[in-house]
C-alpha cells in the first residue's frame, strides 16, 4: 500500500496548497528514531551544543520571511502574530543556549568522605545526565514556538537528547521548513543532521511514543490525545515519561471591590485577551467568576461592546472549527444560560467570538452544567455571576487543573479576603496572576507553564529555563578515583561549573 500524502490546506478556504511530505511508517518511524539513538553521543560536547542552538536560532531569523509566509498560509495567524513568534523562538533557543554554557542545570552536588558521621559517608558525587532520545509532538496553535523548533525541542536539544519530532497536520510545510533549518545548523556545527528528525502521520506518532529507543515525549494538544499517548506511554515494557500539556480552563476571579473600581477596564481586558488569536491559546480565559449586581453589570457591558467589535476570525483547521460551533451551541442550550454575544459560525470558513453567562450556584453541585466547566477551544468565554463569597469557593472547588488561575482585585484590596482568594486559587494552576491576564507567557527562568492534570501530565514546565530538567537523570558517583570520574564531578572543577561541595555553594 503507497504510503498516506501530506497535504498542507489553507484554513481560509479548507482547500489543500500542495503535497509536502508522505506519512512514516512503521519501519521509517523505527529508522529514523535508531539514527536519533545512533548520534545521541555527538550531543556530549556543551560547547558545541550552545553553539548549535544559537546557530539555529540565527538561521530561523534569516529565514523570517520564508518561515512566516508558510506559517500564516497553513494556520491563518496572521504576519504580525507569526513574526512575533518567530521572534520568541529565537530568542527561546538562544536562552536556551546560555543555560548550556552557564551549566548550572546540571545540578552538581558533591559530598566529600566523613568518617564522623553516624553512619559515615563515603565519597559521592552527583549530577545529570541526558535521558537520550525524546520525541516531541507539535501543537496546532503555536506552528513555531510548540513545534519543531519550540521549547521542547530547545529544551531537550539543550539537556543533550537527540530529538524526533511528530509534526502537527496543520502546519506539515511550516514544519519541514523548520526542521532543515535545525538539521542544517547542526551540520554548520560538526554533529551529524539526525540529531533532529522529523515524521508525520497519526500512526508514526503511536510507533513514536511505543519506540524502545524513545527515553521521554514532550505533548502539547487535546486531553483526548495526549491521554492516548501518556497511557502509550506508561504501558510500555518501560514506560517512559510524557511531559503533555493537554487543556486548561484558566479560571478568573473577579473581586465586588475590583468590579466596582474598574470594571469597564476588566470586561475590556477580558474581552481582549479571550479572543486574541480566535481564541487559540492555551492560555485563554475560558471561565470568569464576576459578581452580580450594577458593578458585575457594567464589567459585562464592556465585554460585550470589545467582543462585538471583534471581526470574525479563521481557526487552525475546519475539524476545530465545526468543534467549536458545536461546543458553543451545546453550552447556550443548557437551562439559565444567555449569551449576551452569541458565539458561533461567522461564514463559511470563520467564526464569531462571543460569551455566556450563568448563574454561578447552577455550577455549585455536579449536572448538566458541568459542560461549562471545560475548555472550549476558540474565542468564547463563560462569565458566571456570583452573590456572596461562599459561591466562589463552591465553584472553585469544582474545577479542574490549569496552567493559569487570575485574581482581579482593586488597588488597596490586599486584605485577608483577596489573600483567602488566592490561596483558593493557588492549588488549581502552575501559574497565578493578579490584575493581569493569562495570555502571553513570559520565556524567563522563573516562569512556570503547566498545572494540574488535566492541564499537564507532570509537574513541570515547558516554558523556561527549567524546562530541560524534563529530558535528564541524576546519577552518583560512590568512591570513584577522580581520573576515572566525568569532568564535571573531578576536584579540581576544570570546566568551571558551578556546584554545591559539601552543602556549599562553590
Amino acid at each position: 500500500m503507497a504510503a498516506a500524502p501530506v497535504w498542507s490546506v489553507d484554513p481560509r478556504t479548507g482547500n489543500p496548497r500542495e503535497q509536502v511530505a508522505v506519512e512514516a511508517t512503521a519501519e521509517e518511524v523505527d529508522r529514523v528514531v535508531r539514527a536519533a539513538h545512533a548520534v545521541r553521543g555527538a550531543l556530549a560536547d556543551r560547547t558545541v551544543r550552545a553553539a548549535f542552538l544559537r546557530t539555529a536560532a540565527d538561521l530561523l531569523a534569516e529565514a523570517q520571511e520564508h518561515v512566516i509566509e508558510a506559517a500564516d498560509a497553513e494556520t491563518a495567524l496572521g504576519p504580525a502574530r507569526l513574526t512575533g513568534e518567530l521572534a520568541r523562538t529565537a530568542a527561546q533557543l538562544r536562552a536556551f543556549a546560555e543555560v548550556v554554557d552557564e551549566g548550572a542545570f546540571l545540578d552538581i552536588h558533591i559530598d566529600h568522605e566523613d568518617g564522623s558521621r553516624t553512619p559515615p559517608w563515603p565519597d559521592l558525587r552527583r549530577y545529570k545526565i541526558p535521558l537520550g532520545v525524546v520525541a516531541v509532538y507539535s501543537a496546532s496553535n503555536f506552528p513555531l514556538a510548540f513545534s519543531v523548533p519550540g521549547g521542547d525541542t530547545a529544551s531537550a536539544l539543550a539537556a543533550g537528547c537527540p530529538v524526533v519530532v511528530k509534526a502537527h497536520p496543520d502546519h506539515p510545510a511550516t514544519s519541514e521548513i523548520c526542521a532543515s533549518i535545525l538539521r542544517r545548523a547542526a551540520v554548520r556545527n560538526g554533529l551529524p543532521e539526525d540529531v533532529v528528525s522529523l515524521v508525520h502521520g497519526f500512526d508514526a506518532g503511536v510507533e513514536l511514543v511505543k519506540h524502545p529507543l524513545i527515553t521521554a515525549a514532550g505533548f502539547t494538544g487535546s486531553i483526548r490525545g495526549g491521554r492516548a499517548l501518556f497511557d502509550a506511554a506508561a504501558a510500555r515494557p518501560t514506560p517512559i515519561p510524557f511531559h503533555g500539556e493537554l487543556g486548561s480552563l484558566n479560571p478568573v476571579v473577579v473581586t465586588a471591590a475590583a468590579a466596582a473600581e474598574r470594571g469597564e477596564q476588566i470586561g475590556a481586558g477580558l474581552g481582549g485577551s479571550m479572543t486574541m488569536g480566535a481564541g487559540q491559546f492555551c492560555t485563554k480565559p475560558g471561565f470568569v467568576l464576576a459578581p452580580s449586581g450594577e458593578a458585575g453589570d457594567r464589567l459585562l457591558k464592556s465585554l460585550t461592546e470589545t467582543v462585538s467589535d471583534t471581526g470574525s476570525g479563521v481557526m487552525l483547521d475546519h475539524r476545530m472549527r465545526d468543534a467549536f460551533v458545536a461546543g458553543v451551541a451545546e453550552r447556550a442550550a443548557l437551562p439559565d444560560v444567555e449569551a449576551p454575544v452569541t458565539p458561533g459560525a461567522g461564514g463559511e470558513h470563520t467564526v464569531s467570538a462571543g460569551f455566556l453567562t450563568v448563574p454561578a450556584q447552577r455550577l455549585a453541585e455536579e449536572g448538566p452544567h458541568d459542560a461549562l466547566l471545560e475548555e472550549c477551544f476558540g474565542p468564547v468565554t463563560v462569565v458566571a455571576r456570583y452573590d456572596s463569597e461562599d459561591e466562589i469557593t463552591a465553584v472553585l472547588s469544582r474545577l479542574p487543573g490549569n496552567l493559569t488561575a487570575t485574581l482581579q482585585i482593586a488597588t488597596e484590596e490586599t486584605d485577608a479576603g483577596a489573600a483567602r482568594l488566592l490561596t483558593e486559587l493557588t492549588p488549581l494552576a502552575g501559574r497565578v496572576l493578579v490584575n493581569g491576564w493569562p495570555t502571553g507567557v513570559a520565556v524567563a527562568p522563573a516562569q512556570h507553564h503547566g498545572g494540574p492534570y488535566p492541564a499537564t501530565t507532570s509537574t513541570s514546565t515547558s516554558v523556561g529555563a527549567t524546562a530541560i530538567e524534563r529530558w535528564l537523570r541524576p546519577v552518583s558517583y560512590q568512591s570513584t578515583p577522580d581520573a576515572l570520574l566525568p569532568p564535571e564531578l573531578r576536584e579540581d572543577n576544570p570546566l568551571g561549573l558551578p556546584r554545591r561541595v559539601d552543602g556549599r555553594r562553590a
